[in-house]
């Protein structure tokens, strides 16, 4: 078996994806699915961190158009993704590998606050770990927040995981001719405008010197190919 390319990693999951073909929700094959996937690849020696987000519950920006103030909608959407954190936490677990749930929120009876010597002390132990909360602060995206999470623990790279196969110069379900890049410096991804990351994210990806890795999360084994450098995505770096 082929040694991972990465030490550690942070691996950036929407919220949308986890309700599977619902529009709304958890949907538990596609969470039990996902956590085989993760368990997979941290089997292959690489310490994994999961951010979430939380699509599938709140989008503050869409709550925010309906009378409820952005920061309200923000925070509203942050607790979304601690929800879809003890979901897939449970579902890990439940397979037999141990998980950790750490929030941006000080909330003890729920889960315990990240901290950098908390993550670094359940990643040394094989642990999973799953990061809720957003960056604990309104206006921030679950993009950005993978990213800082992976500078604050160390991480090698953010697996950016998507329902298509890398970063396009279109929408390749709406433009047949959209181009794929196989690889873009992060000041390309922000000139480009590409919509797979926020420009927040990339900029700081690119002052941390981070690189990103997009790819398609919907075929099973996808993490460890990415993990193994066999997989097919689009690498933003330099």
């Amino acid at each position: 078996m082929a040694e991972p390319v990465y030490r550690r990693v942070v691996i950036k999951l929407s919220g949308e994806y986890l309700a599977g073909s619902q529009s709304f929700g958890i949907d538990q094959p596609t969470i039990d699915r996902i956590a085989d996937d993760l368990i997979a690849a941290r089997h292959l020696g690489t310490e994994i961190a999961v951010v979430v987000g939380g699509g599938n519950m709140v989008r503050g920006v869409q709550v925010s158009s309906h009378g409820v103030s952005r920061t309200t909608g923000d925070t509203m959407g942050m607790l979304a993704t601690v929800m879809n954190c003890l979901a897939l936490e449970s579902a890990v677990e439940r397979k037999g590998t141990p998980a950790r749930t750490l929030s941006a929120f000080v909330m003890p009876e729920i889960s315990e606050l990240f901290t950098r010597s908390a993550a670094h002390k359940y990643l040394a132990e094989g642990k999973i770990i799953l990061l809720g909360g957003g960056t604990g602060n309104p206006f921030f995206t679950t993009d950005t927040t993978a990213v800082l999470r992976a500078a604050e623990i160390g991480a090698d790279a953010v697996l950016k995981a998507t329902n298509v196969d890398g970063v396009y110069s279109a929408d390749p379900k709406k433009d047949p001719s959209a181009k794929r890049f196989d690889r873009l410096t992060h000041s390309q991804a922000i000139a480009g405008g590409y919509k797979v990351m926020d420009a927040t994210a990339f900029a700081l990806a690119r002052e941390t010197s981070l690189p990103i890795i997009v790819f398609s999360i919907a075929e099973p084994g996808s993490i460890g190919a990415i993990l193994r450098g066999t997989g097919h995505g689009t690498v933003v770096a330099g």
